[in-house]
């Protein structure tokens, strides 16, 4: 696939057109410049006859005889919003960086932190957000996912209204923030994963129609029309994707993306566009000199998403993995509407942890039908699987955008971190998640047409009032308190049950780092034991084992003469400590209900 490096500056792909004019001025002055463009060097491209004098400019597109000014699809930069003119971006060169000697993080199981920069800080930017990637690295995190990244229509969003995926947000500071937010992180010893959208473009803002077939004129998805993968043209719109993928690993020193919905993509081309990407990435990593990772977003729980594309996958590092959140959540909470109804037996959350899929080719009622295959184990490590208590998806679609630290107690929470942290997938933290915060993750746009917020606010009552939601607790997602009260509350970090379960947090990520991480476990090292009516789970790995009760009753469990209790619960959570019983001929450990030990 030829990508954008053999194009002139300033080129833009537009095949329907049958005139171009770039229209530039220099940035902060009111007269725009029309320069023609000429056909080439590319079908259906347009380069200007003209070259740049270096200096910072806006500019935008006149296609034909319309004289509204378009801007440009692969703009990086928005400094006024998706409406008006593009701008030029000079980044520093990469011998410039200060991370100019990062040679990256492979993908080995250390725990992922996922945040939104817009509600991760009060400021909701960028460069607020350096001042906290101290608190994600004593977290133990290997990898910080940041969304959202591309520019979308307003001052904030939710992540999914993105309209330019070469253009950095400018209302969370733009391009030159980015690149020091990234390079700040490297400086921690922390990869940056990107969440990218290529399933779709948000409602407001999307001009790339004007511009040529980026959109498939057959198929849509749950948010509209889907990306043209597979029409006419879509030679040009893969290109755009892998350009994307280029520029911010290789402009502003990326790690990896996370690719949103990837079940979402209508493609019948014979080579799908996830395992172009992956062979893409592959690529790029051997010219960057340092790993670059893919993560799928997939409900299709198939593992040929995760396997090596010379076994006949698509050749990504690693998906994530719902299945493990359903039977969790359900196991903790008891809620078993809609998707969570098949994981009400505890045997779910068992299944899970030893499978890594729950509905591996099983019947899911929710959908009606059987769902997904089985994971090979000679094919597929579980490190592959990317696993959670909370996301950002799972925690701001429910109505009122409730995290489980508001619903539950500390003991119960507890527990939850012991499972996901001390898994042998690759553990996600929702932000906040590690002390217990008691702010909400509510779904807020600010679009400035009136039609468009009134519209997703009448959206969202009606999806939720189908799902049987009580509808006076969804809120206005245009209403700005919807997004002020989703902003992390730093205060609770040191007080009361915050302090404490994000010591607990802190304690299971060393842990992890010292006994799960960089190994290469095999789903032949899972042993999973557990009891359907007393409800625990008795989970051993090389050099690890996690005794935990997910109900009142508690566990006696035998242990070996050698092991020893290397974190109790309980410690954390002022509850009834385990208990070793020495007086039988082989020693146990007593477990009271809802909580967990750590032996080794």
């Amino acid at each position: 696939m030829t990508t954008a490096d053999d194009l002139q500056p300033f080129s833009v792909w537009a095949p329907h057109a049958g005139a171009v004019t770039l229209m530039h001025r220099h940035a902060h002055t009111t007269t725009f410049r029309e320069i023609p463009c000429r056909p080439g060097p590319r079908e259906g491209w347009w380069t200007p006859e003209w070259q740049p004098d270096g200096n910072e400019l806006d500019y935008g597109y006149r296609l034909d005889d319309d004289p509204e000014l378009l801007p440009d699809p692969r703009s990086r930069f928005q400094p006024d919003g998706v409406h008006c003119p593009s701008r030029t971006v000079s980044l520093p060169a990469p011998e410039q960086w200060p991370d100019r000697n990062w040679r990256g993080r492979p993908w080995d199981g250390a725990p992922v932190y996922e945040l939104h920069i817009g509600t991760f800080t009060p400021e909701g930017t960028l460069d607020s957000a350096i001042g906290r990637l101290d608190h994600v690295a004593r977290l133990g995190a290997g990898f910080v996912e940041v969304m959202p990244v591309n520019a979308f229509n307003g001052e904030h969003n939710w992540g999914y209204d993105g309209v330019l995926w070469h253009a950095v947000q400018h209302s969370l500071g733009g391009p030159q923030a980015y690149r020091r937010f990234v390079a700040a992180a490297h400086e921690r010893g922390l990869g940056v994963i990107q969440d990218v959208v290529f399933n779709h473009l948000g409602p407001s803002g999307n001009y790339l129609e004007r511009f040529g077939p980026y959109l498939h004129q057959a198929a849509a998805n749950t948010w509209g029309k889907s990306v043209n993968l597979d029409g006419p043209g879509s030679d040009e719109v893969r290109a755009y994707i892998l350009d994307t993928l280029t520029m911010f690993a290789r402009d502003y020193g990326v790690d990896g993306f996370r690719l949103d919905a990837v079940h979402a993509f209508v493609d019948s081309r014979a080579m799908h566009i996830l395992e172009e990407m992956a062979a893409h990435a592959e690529r790029l990593s051997t010219e960057l000199g340092r790993p670059l990772t893919l993560i799928a977003e997939s409900d299709r729980n198939d593992p040929a998403t995760v396997t090596e594309r010379d076994a006949g996958g698509m050749g990504l590092e690693a998906q994530w993995s719902d299945d493990f959140h359903h039977a969790l959540h359900v196991a903790l909470t008891g809620e078993t509407s809609g998707y969570y109804a098949d994981f009400e037996p505890f045997s779910a959350l068992a299944k899970t942890l030893r499978g890594g899929f729950f509905h591996d080719g099983t019947y899911s009622s929710f959908r009606e039908r059987h769902h997904g295959r089985p994971i090979p184990p000679e094919r597929v490590r579980p490190s592959a699987l990317v696993v959670s208590a909370q996301t950002h998806d799972q925690v701001g679609n429910r109505a009122a955008g409730d995290r489980l630290s508001q619903t539950l107690p500390p003991d119960r929470l507890a527990v939850a971190a012991t499972l996901l942290l001390l898994s042998p997938y690759t553990p996600m933290l929702f932000m906040g998640e590690e002390f217990a915060a008691q702010t909400p993750f509510q779904f807020f746009t600010s679009h400035p047409e009136e039609w468009l917020a009134e519209a997703v606010a009448a959206g969202r009552r009606e999806e939720f009032g189908r799902h049987g939601w009580d509808l006076d607790a969804v809120p206005d997602p245009q209403d700005p308190e919807t997004f002020i009260r989703s902003k992390l509350r730093w205060e609770e970090t040191a007080q009361g049950t915050g302090a404490a379960l994000l010591r607990l947090h802190r304690h299971l990520a060393a842990l992890r780092a010292e006994r799960i991480t960089g190994r290469e476990l095999g789903f032949a090292d899972i042993h999973v034991e557990h009891s359907e009516d007393e409800r625990w789970l008795d989970l051993r790995l090389p050099g690890v084992r996690v005794i935990a009760s997910l109900g009142p009753v508690g566990v006696t469990r035998p242990m070996a003469s050698d092991e020893r209790v290397l974190l109790d619960t309980a410690a954390y959570t002022h509850g009834p400590a385990a208990q070793i019983d020495r007086t039988a001929a082989d020693a146990a450990l007593r477990l009271p209900g809802w909580s967990a030990a750590v032996l080794g």
